[in-house]
Parts: C-alpha cells; sequence; structure tokens
C-alpha cells in the first residue's frame, strides 16, 4: 500500500476549495487506475500533478471533467457534492479544459475556435437566417486573450498558420473564458520549444492570478515546477507525495514518483 507524504504548506491563499476529488477510485477492468485519491484545487492557486506514465494523472482529470465517472469516492464543486457524467455536465459547474491534443481547428480562425460550439447569432431577422455575430465574438475574443495578455497577429487569422506556442496561448484562453471554477490542463508544454514553453508557463500562472483555479498535468517538472503553488505526485494510482512547491526539489519528486518516499519531519 502507498503512503502519501505531505510536507509543507502553500503560500497564504484562500480556504476557497472550488475542486475537490474525495476518495476516488477507478478500475479498468483488471487495472486499478486510481486508489483512494484526494484532491483538492483552489480558487487562485496552481496545482501541478506529476507521476509516471499510467500513474493515473491523466485518469484523475477526466474524472474532474466529466469524461470519467469514479468507481468510488466523490467529487466536489464549491464544496457540494456532484455527479459528473460529461463535459457538459463539468462545464455546466465551470469546470473547462485545455488538452495535449488542444482541440483546435486550424481551418477556423482564432475567434471561430475561441467560440467553438458557443456561437453567437445576430438579432432579428438574420438570426433567423443562422448568421454569426462576428463582430461581438471578436471583440469578446480580444478582452479575454488581452486579459492574459496574449499578443496574437489577429482574432481573424486562421489557427492553422499560428506557432505551436501560440496555439497552445488559444487553447489556454479558450478555456480561462468559459470557465468559472478551474480550469484542468494536460501536458500544456508538450511538443514545445523552450522559448515558448516558458510563455505557456507564464500563462498558466497569470490565469490562476484572474482567481481560477488551475490544475496542471505534465513532465515538465522544473518548469512547471516554478510556476505552481502546490504539487501533488501520483504512484501506481494513489497519492505519493503532497508538498507546497517551495518546500521541494525537482530530485524530491522524481524520487516521489518511482517509490523512494520522502519521510514527513519528525516520523
Amino acid at each position: 500500500m502507498s503512503t502519501t507524504t505531505d510536507i509543507g504548506s502553500a503560500r497564504t491563499l484562500p480556504d476557497d476549495v472550488v475542486i475537490a476529488a474525495r476518495g476516488i477510485g477507478k478500475t479498468y477492468g483488471h487495472v486499478r487506475a486510481l486508489h483512494d485519491v484526494s484532491f483538492e484545487l483552489r480558487r487562485g492557486e496552481v496545482v501541478a500533478v506529476f507521476g509516471d506514465n499510467g500513474a493515473g494523472k491523466s485518469t484523475l482529470a477526466k474524472c474532474l471533467c466529466g469524461v470519467e465517472t469514479p468507481d468510488s469516492g466523490h467529487i466536489e464543486i464549491n464544496a457540494q457534492r456532484v455527479e459528473l457524467n460529461s463535459i457538459r455536465d463539468a462545464e455546466r459547474y465551470g469546470i473547462t479544459s485545455a488538452h495535449q491534443d488542444l482541440a483546435l481547428a486550424p481551418d477556423l480562425s482564432v475567434l471561430e475556435n475561441m467560440f467553438l460550439g458557443r456561437e453567437l447569432i445576430r438579432s432579428g431577422w438574420r438570426g433567423w437566417l443562422r448568421m454569426l455575430a462576428r463582430g461581438a465574438m471578436a471583440a469578446k475574443s480580444e478582452v479575454a486573450l488581452a486579459e492574459l495578455q496574449i499578443k496574437l497577429p489577429s482574432v481573424r487569422v486562421q489557427v492553422g498558420a499560428l506557432s505551436g506556442g501560440q496555439k497552445q496561448a488559444v487553447a489556454v484562453a479558450r478555456a480561462a473564458m468559459w470557465s468559472r471554477t478551474g480550469i484542468l490542463m494536460d501536458e500544456p508544454t508538450a511538443a514545445l520549444g523552450t522559448r515558448q514553453s516558458d510563455v505557456v508557463c507564464e500563462l498558466i500562472r497569470s490565469t490562476a492570478d484572474r482567481g481560477l483555479g488551475v490544475m496542471v498535468i505534465s513532465h515538465d517538472i522544473p518548469r512547471v515546477l516554478a510556476v505552481a503553488d502546490r504539487i501533488v505526485v501520483l504512484l501506481h494510482g494513489s497519492v505519493a507525495l503532497r508538498a507546497a512547491s517551495r518546500d521541494v526539489t525537482g530530485r524530491d519528486i522524481v524520487d516521489a514518483m518511482v517509490g523512494y518516499h520522502m519521510q514527513a519531519e519528525g516520523s
């Protein structure tokens, strides 16, 4: 049985838990993906989730965004127990996701991607013809990008013409625009260069500073550790380490990932 080590505390934050997993368990056939996992995300903080392949990181994120339903335990949103049976359920509670594959349409413009599935329709007779309110969509997209200090040539440019970092920025901005509670990010710096990864991590921090809870799954330990408030390490589907980011090093995290659990002070 795995032993969880808890170290330190995060920087002073409001005791405002917006998303929580309580004793979550999930199995696929004979494979135990998660076992008695508890997780909390507060408003205005970044929690980084680390773990080797197969540790249960993505399964935890899927349970929190409605893609998967836990076999045991439960999920709370703003201290209320909820059932998330679909992505739409999670979105109704203000939870959005930015996935590694981005889920962007390269042939559509930035503003069209920002409103994909949520298009604004013009009023009057134009609405009967389902004509889009492109001006309003463009204005709202520009505001959402500006709030995160994202600079693009134009919101009318095709997403396929953007760099990898710019595409990731659009995915994060879209998630932030529609989120009221928290954002779940899965490998946001994967396949990006050094500078682009730095920009995305700055974006992660600024997103949390706007008052959203941000959960980040990543293998990029040094870079993500630098912007996180707290870290959680999963090992074989269980929590191996919880800590304030300032109290651990990259080596501590790697040790926990492979089973060398740190000893809590005084144990």
